[in-house]
């Protein structure tokens, strides 16, 4: 799905204009784009949670050579569905209770700790076993 393909929707389920909807779309995604480079969270009840996350620097390894390098400190963003969007893409029943649901997940990201070893690069060895 793109852009346009977002538009046409808004256009034909709201029945405004496609000027009007396509002026929509590009206020939320500039909202969406503005809060993010802020560092500040989004949260989207039903749907999940975005954040920008801190990766310190370090050592990787280019897996063609062998050779390190480093790698340099990066904001990354992440996004984590809720039970509502995971319930939805496997084809189960949503949860009954949105809202306590939605407090339950904020409850957790709040003391979730981020451990850059969630998120490592894999390095093929040059006998092309990780």
């Amino acid at each position: 799905m793109t852009k346009a393909d977002i538009i046409e929707g808004v256009y034909e389920k709201v029945g405004f204009s496609k000027k009007e909807s396509a002026e929509i779309v590009e206020l939320v995604f500039d909202t969406l784009k503005e809060t993010l480079e802020r560092g500040d969270k989004i949260k989207i009840s039903g749907f999940g949670n975005f954040q920008v996350r801190q990766k310190k620097a370090r050592v990787g390894r280019n897996p063609q050579t062998g050779k390190e390098i480093e790698i340099s400190a990066r904001r990354v963003l992440t996004f984590r569905p809720s039970q509502v969007l995971k319930s939805a893409l496997n084809g189960e029943a949503p949860p009954e209770n949105h809202a306590e649901i939605d407090a339950r997940e904020e409850e957790a990201d709040e003391h979730d700790e981020f451990d850059e070893s969630d998120e490592q690069d894999f390095v093929e060895e040059e006998d092309g076993k990780p």
